[in-house]
């Protein structure tokens, strides 16, 4: 049997014109004036905003925070690259293309095209803002340009080597790894940088004449791993590539559609189908659901250890008014206790198991509480017992401060994790910008509102004074008394439904 390929642009015309078959005449043309009035219209607000990012006035970085930035960036950009595909399809070309007798490597090639460019865009402006940050500013234009023109080259090898490792096996997992950790040791650069004092990096930059080779044999080697990247694109499999575009749907649903929920469930279940679950068996005196919890979090290791390498971030605020710094561990006590959210997802999704087990939505709260209480509790107590340690607050008993922020962070997570599908029936808002939907104003607003809890906390942080037992125990009765509220004025003992009050 035979098979021949058909050519892909009459195939690709005919599909375009079905697929924009109901658009008004013009429409296309209008998208991109409103995108590019857009841009001009927000970069006039916040350039200046964007110059103190990218180019201060004056450099302001040391060689170890250059030295750091370079694996937290990059890493982080590699990281986008391998969780977004990179090399994905549209939905009408992964449906009808993608299984048909055409060129596989025409149809890949806008794909890859696109994503160069946007990682050659993303490494510019990183490269840009790390030298902004740490050259002098007697440094050429010409050596700026190099650098930021090598920066964008290394986006692409970075692209090229997410590419193969999409197309390749197991090694990709591993990379991810090794990447991991190097953005983690620039993480503890950062903090190393922030708790010493390092001179500013204001000597030592490569000249024009050095950096011209460097640049010209790097552009060459990309360009000549790009040419064999695209003559192999035909070996990538087709779930690799239909997983990346079930990625970007997801990410237009949400961005068209306005509903986070969607993006957060195809992470949480893409998460778990990667997994291979163990039993562990914990005491039977527990409660069933703080059990369950439990082992979520035991099945969650690596976050874990990213939450505690995170409580040494606020640190990296230390220069920041002091409110900032407040606001960054009531953050931080939200992101950790949300590590169980999960079971409270399915909960609220589906009371199925609670009724099978007899609980009413009141004592299934009232044990869902229990896990992400202790989880922000000992993470805020890290946090600022570490920030303490550095004498970057006055001196008093920060750690016990912590711990009364464990209901406050439960409290937050559970609530955040109980909120359902956006409501986009509420009456928008009119403003000098244009009329904005309050459906997910308010939906982001549920679960972030209950750490208005923490207030006593982020006051005494903000006014930098030395802390006292009365502030401690004024948080631990604010903090007990708000997840009280919580728990009767959110649940009932006669019902089971965990439907999110609004």
């Amino acid at each position: 049997m035979t098979t021949t390929t058909v050519p892909l642009a009459p195939v690709r015309r005919w599909i375009g014109r079905r697929q924009s078959a109901h658009r008004e005449r013009g429409a296309t043309a209008g998208n991109i004036y409103f995108a590019l009035l857009f841009v001009a219209i927000v970069g006039g607000m916040v350039h200046k905003q964007l110059a103190v990012v990218f180019w201060p006035h004056s450099p302001n970085a040391s060689r170890l925070v250059a030295a750091s930035l370079v694996p937290v960036l990059f890493g982080l950009l590699y990281l986008a690259l391998r969780r977004f595909g990179p090399l994905a399809l549209s939905r009408p070309a992964a449906s009808w293309l993608l299984p048909a007798p055409v060129s596989r490597r025409r149809l890949l090639l806008p794909s890859l095209r696109l994503t160069a460019i946007v990682a050659a865009i993303v490494g510019a402006l990183e490269g840009i803002a790390i030298v902004g940050h740490a050259a002098p500013r007697t440094l050429g234009g010409s050596s700026v340009a190099l650098l930021a023109s090598g920066a964008g080259l290394t986006g692409i090898a970075l692209l090229l080597v997410a590419l193969a490792a999409q197309a390749g096996g197991r090694w990709g997992n591993r990379l991810d790894a090794v990447v991991s950790l190097l953005l983690a040791a620039g993480l503890a650069g950062l903090v190393t940088d922030a708790t010493t004092d390092q001179p500013v990096a204001a000597s030592g930059w490569p000249t024009t004449t050095a950096l011209l080779p460097l640049v010209g044999a790097l552009a060459l080697v990309v360009g000549v791993l790009f040419a064999l990247s695209v003559r192999g694109l035909a070996r990538t499999p087709n779930e690799r590539i239909l997983e990346a575009a079930k990625t970007a749907g997801t990410l237009f649903d949400s961005a068209f559609g306005m509903e986070p929920s969607f993006l957060t469930d195809m992470v949480e279940r893409r998460y778990w189908a990667r997994r291979h679950l163990r039993s562990v068996r914990f005491p039977a005196r527990l409660p069933v659901l703080v059990t369950q919890d439990l082992l979520l979090v035991a099945r969650r290791r690596g976050r874990l250890l990213w939450l505690a390498l995170a409580a040494a971030l606020p640190v990296l605020l230390k220069d920041a008014p002091a409110w900032l710094t407040g606001v960054a561990i009531l953050i931080g006590i939200l992101l950790a206790a949300a590590t169980p959210a999960g079971n409270v997802k399915t909960d609220a999704g589906n009371p199925v198991l609670l009724r099978m087990l007899g609980l009413s939505s009141r004592q299934a709260i009232l044990q869902r509480l229990w896990v992400p209480g202790v989880l922000a509790a000992v993470w805020s107590a890290l946090a600022l017992g570490l920030l303490s340690a550095l004498n970057e607050l006055p001196p008093g008993p920060w750690w016990a401060l912590g711990l009364t922020l464990g209901p406050v962070g439960a409290v937050a997570a559970v609530r955040r994790a109980r909120v359902g599908f956006v409501r986009n029936e509420l009456l928008p808002l009119d403003t000098p910008m244009g009329t904005v939907s309050t459906g997910p104003l308010v939906n982001a607003a549920i679960g972030p509102d209950a750490l208005l809890l923490g207030l006593p906390v982020l006051v005494q942080i903000a006014q930098h004074h030395p802390l006292s037992w009365t502030t401690v125990l004024v948080q631990a009765v604010v903090g007990g008394v708000g997840a009280r509220a919580y728990l009767v004025g959110s649940t009932s003992p006669d019902r089971v439904e965990l439907n999110a009050p609004r």
